[in-house]
């Protein structure tokens, strides 16, 4: 089956950060869902558009390309000012007519999408998969390796390189607020958490975080047998994802 339709469009940041991004229309007018990638990914990749194309059925959809990936400008701080670009996003489903906006975010994604929710607003849903609750987290060895990538030289070289991946120099100073921090500071707006038990980046524990630290409207979904982010993701999850976002905006 095709993908649906997508119309690029280059966004910009409030700091002057050209985000590469696209437009998928749907039927149901009145709902955008903003669709954010987790680190080395991009909503040009496969498993992106099938996740596009999906929550295309509840609601348009833009997606686009964090900083530092893909066609974007700029360099990754890997969920510092990346809710900028999200607020790029949601600022750009409002322009475009959508008058409810939800944003559904995927491992750094995620951290972005919740973050962006509770320290600037603006968006009346919010939906997490196999994000981090906290940063530093080093307890996984695929996060062992997502941490040489981010700290060493040779590391940023390869990302570039292999993944497309411009990931800025230094620490962040000052540290950003944690996920699990900025989760309390989203209610009203409704916060849904998806969390794999074979997830092999984040434990289950991360998923907990993020849900005790939410107050209500809040709901944690542990998926028995689901990995990590968006390559794991079934077509009916992401359904399931949708209608949760319709039932929301109905």
């Amino acid at each position: 089956m095709p993908f649906a339709p997508n119309f690029p469009v280059m966004l910009r940041t409030e700091d002057g950060v050209r985000i590469d991004a696209a437009h998928t229309p749907s039927a149901r007018t009145d709902v955008g869902i903003v669709v954010a990638h987790g680190f080395t990914g991009s909503w040009r990749e496969r498993t992106a558009r099938r996740i596009v194309h999906v929550l295309s059925g509840y609601g348009g959809v833009v997606a686009f390309d964090f900083r530092g990936h893909g066609r974007s400008g700029g360099e990754t701080t890997v969920g510092d000012l990346e809710i900028l670009d999200v607020a790029a996003a949601v600022r750009h489903a409002r322009v475009i007519g959508y008058s409810k906006v939800a944003v559904v975010g995927f491992s750094m994604g995620a951290a972005v999408a919740v973050r962006h929710a509770g320290l600037r607003g603006g968006v009346d849903a919010v939906v997490a998969v196999s994000g981090p609750a906290r940063w530093y987290y080093r307890g996984t060895k695929p996060m062992r390796q997502v941490h040489w990538a981010i700290e060493r030289p040779v590391g940023r070289w390869a990302a570039r390189v292999a993944k497309r991946t411009r990931i800025a120099r230094g620490e962040w100073d000052p540290v950003p607020m944690p996920p699990h921090e900025a989760a309390g500071l989203i209610a009203p707006a409704p916060l849904l958490i998806v969390h794999g038990d074979a997830d092999a980046f984040f434990p289950l524990d991360h998923a907990r975080q993020l849900y005790d630290g939410a107050k209500e409207p809040k709901e944690l979904w542990i998926e028995p047998g689901f990995g990590h982010a968006e390559s794991a993701a079934t077509p009916e999850l992401v359904r399931r994802i949708g209608k949760w976002i319709s039932s929301n905006f109905s």
